[in-house]
């Protein structure tokens, strides 16, 4: 069984409704009323039906399954509640589940945020199973007509009720009544494998009913034959896949629900891009994206910076104009570095930057140009160990080390395997072949985000370099850093609130030790630019979070980046790049990618993925 894409609105956040709103709550609401009239006639009927063969003496199961014959010719006479015979189950069925088909403009025309390939899927399916039953006496007249009808019915109720409430509260996570919440995201759990199952057995049914196989003449019944029978096959292998999707989507929801409410905004934050009628204030990250792209590819190409601003979809549409900025920046340098200053200026002057106590706000750029009375004092630690005459690169690899011309063998096997770059492997054979190059004593580095998983530190601390980290004032990740900093020939410099002198105990040096990118950003700047003069640093960028929060650390992190560059000669940098949109890269990889996604075309599960998938799956992920 399928349901259709949720109906929730982008603009109806607050309690103020607009014509939208009033439209969807209409939709949703005579849907529900829809659903609700066929569990009031079907499940009478279906009683009754129970109750008469029963007292037959048919078993309780033939009785179950007689029943089940009958519930899609249900009337209200049927369920004895009225004398009429309109309107008839079958009638309403077909009206409210074809009234779906308008799920499917709503996010086409971005009514709705749902995704248009998937909710195309999910009503199309329904409306096959709903074109067989129509045509279909067999389908009609077998016990699983009844499973796929309640167990539509019974998901659709509370689902469309729970949008009508939704949209009229402005919140579908907290405001709407858990027990319609806990409906809409729990009945899955029954309703589906009962759904599929009753769309199944109409499928079959309808293969086998010589009515509805000769819909198209008795020449084509074969046509009509593979149109039921395809069906059953998509769904063997979709059903798990949609069953486990929703159960994620579960968890989300109650995590979102039930989660502990944000703290006031501080420090680097995303700009207030709408108030609510009640003062609350709505920081949009879609709005400012747009803005900031525009603004970069404005630099270069005024024509292209309008479409962006002009994208409607922009949860889907972002990506063909991240692709036109970076083809923008590839026509020359020059071109490069003015979308890339254009973009980042936009982001330091959009930004805002809130005081810890909440009684100041401006702009990201303001408060790095300001002067601040604040500053960090200086702990350091210098490592125990003493540092080696000489130094190998080991590499651990199958739960060994391996070093010299053994690692120089694998390093080739790799590249040759298209596991790293050639100018990796190179890189790492310089460096077998130059063991001084390994000693890092003499070299300082800038680690923001210290302790990411990802990050260099362990590498630096064994190889004898001076880190300067910058990660979070949280005592358990001192005691990390700090520790494997003794117990290494290197040295570790941190932030710290209070003298390290003054501190009295370690446990106490740990927990007055690091900082906040977040809050404590032109301070952090301050701190590094004044930290051992002379000396050239490599600050690398290592901090890493999921979603919007991402986007904040790293503007923080190119504002202290950008003032080093400014003001500290011989400062490099260093990044951890991450998968993302895209990426500029070597001809070689290129090529590879090309061979490679030629290859897998001709295995016949990808052309399968390819087929049912359309152009979601199997793409190239490379372009000229």
């Amino acid at each position: 069984m399928t349901m259709a894409a949720p109906s929730t609105t982008k603009g109806s956040q607050g309690p103020a409704l607009g014509q939208k709103d009033f439209y969807l709550i209409l939709y949703n609401a005579l849907c529900c009323i829809g659903w609700a009239y066929i569990l009031a006639l079907g499940i009478p009927s279906f009683i009754s039906s129970v109750a008469s063969a029963t007292s037959s003496g048919e078993s309780i199961v033939e009785a179950l399954k007689t029943a089940g014959r009958q519930v899609y010719a249900a009337t209200p006479a049927s369920a004895g509640w009225a004398p009429e015979s309109t309107p008839s189950l079958a009638n309403v069925l077909f009206y409210v589940q074809s009234a779906a088909i308008l799920e499917i403009v709503h996010a086409a025309i971005g009514f709705v945020r749902s995704p248009v390939f998937v909710t195309t899927l999910q009503v199309g399916s329904r409306i096959v199973a709903l074109h067989m039953i129509t045509n279909s006496p067999n389908a009609q007249s077998q016990w699983g007509a009844a499973l796929m009808i309640f167990s539509w019915a019974l998901v659709e109720v509370p689902r469309y009720l729970f949008y009508v409430t939704a949209i009229v509260t402005g919140d579908a996570t907290k405001k709407t009544p858990f027990p319609l919440f806990w409906l809409r995201y729990s009945l899955f759990a029954v309703l589906y494998p009962t759904g599929i199952s009753g769309e199944l057995s109409v499928f079959i049914s309808a293969s086998k009913c010589n009515t509805f196989l000769s819909l198209l003449g008795e020449k084509n019944k074969s046509i009509m034959y593979w149109y039921a029978m395809v069906f059953p096959i998509i769904y063997a292998p979709g059903a798990l896949p949609m069953i486990l999707n929703m159960a994620s989507n579960r968890k989300n929801a109650f995590k979102k629900r039930f989660a502990k409410p944000p703290p006031p905004p501080r420090g680097l934050v995303w700009p207030v891009t709408e108030t609510k009628p009640n003062g609350e204030e709505v920081r949009s990250s879609t709005p400012v994206a747009k803005e900031i792209l525009a603004a970069a590819i404005s630099a270069v190409n005024p024509e292209l910076a309008e479409k962006v601003r002009k994208e409607k979809k922009w949860r889907f549409g972002y990506v063909k104009h991240l692709v036109a900025m970076v083809e923008s920046q590839c026509k020359s340098p020059e071109d490069a570095l003015k979308v890339a200053n254009a973009g980042l200026n936009k982001a330091y002057s959009l930004f805002q930057f809130i005081s810890k106590d909440g009684s100041k706000t401006t702009t990201f750029a303001g408060a790095m140009s300001a002067k601040n009375d604040t500053t960090f004092c200086t702990g350091f630690i210098k490592g125990e160990l003493t540092s080696p005459k000489v130094r190998k690169l080991e590499v651990g690899y199958k739960g060994k080390s391996i070093s010299g011309s053994e690692l120089k063998e694998q390093v080739k096997k790799w590249v040759d395997y298209g596991t790293i770059e050639p100018s990796a492997g190179e890189a790492i054979c310089n460096c077998v072949d130059n063991s001084e190059w390994l000693d890092l004593s003499d070299k300082h580095f800038v680690l923001l985000g210290a302790g990411s998983a990802m990050g260099p530190f362990e590498v630096l601390m064994s190889l004898g370099a001076n880190v300067i980290a910058i990660d979070l004032d949280r005592p358990q990740i001192w005691k990390r850093l700090i520790n494997r900093a003794k117990n290494s020939s290197g040295s570790i410099t941190f932030p710290m609130t209070k003298e390290q002198s003054s501190c009295k105990n370690e446990d106490d040096m740990f927990a007055s030790s690091g900082c906040n990118l977040f809050t404590e950003t032109p301070i952090i700047r301050d701190w590094l630019v004044d930290l051992y003069p002379g000396k050239s640093f490599t600050v690398g960028s290592y901090a890493y979070l999921n979603g919007a929060l991402h986007v904040q650390v790293s503007l923080a992190m190119d504002a202290i980046c950008r003032d080093l560059c400014d003001r500290r000669k011989g400062t490099s940098l260093a990044y951890l790049c991450t998968p993302t949109d895209l990426h500029l890269i070597p001809k070689e990889a290129h090529d590879a990618a090309l061979t490679n996604y030629k290859e897998f075309s001709k295995k016949p599960f990808c052309m399968l993925m390819k087929l049912l998938g359309g152009k979601k799956f199997l793409r190239k992920n490379v372009r000229n």
